[in-house]
C-alpha cells in the first residue's frame, strides 16, 4: 500500500467565529427592518448665506442620495439573499433552531428553543448550537482561524 496523504486543518477560533456569526445575524435582522434616515432625499428647501458655487459636478445632491440609496438597497438585498442561502443549507432541525432563536417575529431564549425542540440543555449548548454556528460561519465565510505561534 502507498503512503496516505494527510494534512492538518487550521483550528477555528470559536469565540471570534461565534461573534462574527452573531454580528451577521444582527445585520440581517437590521437590514430587514431599516433604511437609514440620512439616505432619504430632502424635500424641504435649505437656505444659506453662502452663495452657491458652480462646479463641474454632474449630479445634484438629490441624485447623489438616490444613487447611494440604490447602491445600499442592492448591497442589502445581496446580503439578505446570501444569508438566506446560508441558512437554507442547514439541516431542517438546525434551520428550525436558527429561525426560532434569531429570525422569528419574537426572538426566543436558548432554553425555550431546546425545550420546544425536545433536546437536552447540555446537547443543545455543547453540540447542536456550536455546529450551527460553524456551518453558518463557513457558509458565510466568516470563520476566524487561530494563529499559530510565530505568526503575526
Amino acid at each position: 500500500m502507498g503512503k496516505q496523504i494527510s494534512f492538518k486543518l487550521p483550528e477555528i477560533d470559536r469565540k471570534e467565529t461565534q461573534l462574527n456569526v452573531e454580528t451577521a445575524i444582527e445585520t440581517y435582522r437590521m437590514y430587514l427592518l431599516t433604511i437609514p434616515e440620512e439616505k432619504l432625499p430632502k424635500v424641504t428647501a435649505s437656505y444659506s448665506l453662502i452663495p452657491p458655487s458652480n462646479t463641474n459636478g454632474f449630479h445634484s445632491t438629490t441624485e447623489d442620495i438616490a444613487i447611494d440609496r440604490v447602491d445600499y438597497e442592492r448591497e442589502r438585498e445581496e446580503y439578505i439573499e446570501r444569508f438566506r442561502k446560508a441558512v437554507n443549507r442547514l439541516s431542517k432541525r438546525e434551520r428550525e433552531a436558527v429561525i426560532l432563536r434569531y429570525l422569528g417575529e419574537e426572538e426566543l431564549f436558548d432554553y425555550e428553543v431546546y425545550n420546544q425542540m425536545g433536546m437536552s440543555e447540555s446537547y443543545y449548548h455543547q453540540n447542536f448550537k456550536p455546529r450551527i454556528f460553524y456551518k453558518l460561519a463557513l457558509a458565510l465565510r466568516l470563520e476566524v482561524y487561530k494563529k499559530k505561534e510565530g505568526e503575526s
